[in-house]
């Protein structure tokens, strides 16, 4: 049989086919297209925990009661930095700052500017920065949510923070970060450290935490034992469990898609189940008669397996392409809250491009080799028995 008739004999029963065939693409294409978006947002947001996980110090230091963080002294800083193998030891102040009446908060950071910055991202800030203009008045710099959050609440060129002992700080707008800066920068606002300890009500000599760095990994574990039995309220915080922990949040958030996945999977099942039910109640005459008219059995296989795969590959085409438009272009709306929420200003962090390729051919495989035995085999049944029965 000549390949010519052959994909002309296809492409006729694609057209006559084409209203089952395109509900059955469409089904497809809004199973492959939901899983590939959760796909993509969660390896962007790896991706981008990854990189901003790079720069971040070894161990964190915190004072602890009751569950309840507390300010930490000074002097533990030196304590820690008087270990041998302990390096780049230095005090952090942070907290949320959290506005009224809408409820929103900023990562308030500060920085000692004249001093060596324990963190990367923080050095290459302040080596970025003209220090002589933006210590020479009370000024912030901001992430571009923060920035996008005042100016639609009228704070064109700053904003007045109430500290706890009820004095207003005016802080005015220095410079915004850039929007790729990190996963964790969207909401932030850095000042100089004093003026962060007193909109957060720390004393001069306090601070939230302190992070040190162990050069040699096989030092780390002894390190942090010691480290731990300085104090009775010390916790100690190391990198790998603060990766652990957003990437197990991100992974119970995207569990809420689970659910809509096996939806949507339950209702694709039910497709196949009816594709092949069409094959014995319709199809079966058709296949009959193209046994009569001398098709072999591998003949009418090879055109089921032509126009099933057709359908397999149009739907995950146009469903992969779809979740990338969906996630990379429009920012994935309403899905990006299962992931990032929308309490605060986390949830407009852009979407960095980032596609596994080996986990988009295992959903290749999975949907297709599934669709095609779901058809393929019906189809070998009928094609296997003797014409004049198949048409009857």
């Amino acid at each position: 049989m000549g390949s010519n008739p052959f994909f002309h004999f296809l492409t006729l029963n694609l057209f006559a086919e084409r209203r089952k065939h395109l509900a059955v693409v469409g089904l497809s294409v809004l199973l492959i297209f939901l899983l590939a978006s959760t796909l993509f947002i969660s390896s962007s947001l790896q991706y981008s925990l990854h990189g901003a996980l790079v720069s971040e110090p070894d161990f964190v230091v915190q004072r602890v009661r009751g569950e309840h963080l507390l300010p930490v002294p000074s002097s533990w800083a030196d304590e820690i930095a008087g270990f041998h193998g302990v390096d780049r030891v230095a005090s952090r102040v942070w907290g949320r700052y959290y506005t009224e009446p809408k409820g929103k908060s900023f990562l308030i950071i500060g920085i000692d500017f004249l001093e060596d910055q324990s963190h990367e991202a923080l050095a290459k800030l302040v080596e970025e920065t003209d220090l002589r203009a933006f210590l020479a008045g009370d000024s912030m710099i901001v992430g571009a949510g923060t920035a996008r959050w005042m100016r639609s609440h009228f704070y064109q060129k700053g904003y007045n923070f109430l500290a706890p002992d009820g004095t207003f700080i005016r802080l005015k707008l220095f410079s915004v970060l850039p929007k790729e800066s990190s996963l964790v920068g969207e909401d932030l606002i850095i000042v100089p450290i004093e003026t962060a300890r007193k909109i957060l009500g720390l004393g001069p000599d306090e601070s939230t935490d302190i992070t040190f760095n162990v050069p040699n990994d096989d030092e780390r574990a002894n390190i942090e034992s010691k480290v731990s039995a300085m104090h009775y309220d010390l916790r100690i915080i190391s990198k790998k469990e603060t990766r652990g922990a957003y990437e197990r949040l991100f992974n119970y958030k995207g569990g809420f898609f689970l659910v809509l996945f096996l939806i949507v999977l339950l209702a694709f099942a039910l497709i196949l189940y009816q594709r092949a039910s069409q094959v014995y109640s319709h199809e079966k005459r058709s296949i009959g008669i193209l046994r009569a008219l001398g098709w072999s059995i591998r003949d009418v296989l090879n055109l089921k397996l032509a126009e099933t795969l057709t359908i397999v590959v149009s739907s995950f085409i146009l469903g992969t392409v779809a979740a990338y438009f969906y996630v990379f272009a429009l920012g994935a709306p309403l899905l990006r809250q299962i992931f990032l929420g929308s309490g605060n200003l986390h949830s407009a962090i852009p979407l960095v491009p980032v596609i596994d390729f080996s986990i988009l051919t295992s959903i290749f495989l999975l949907y297709g080799v599934s669709f095609i035995a779901a058809v393929l085999i019906p189809v070998w049944r009928i094609a296997v028995t003797d014409p004049k029965e198949a048409m009857l």
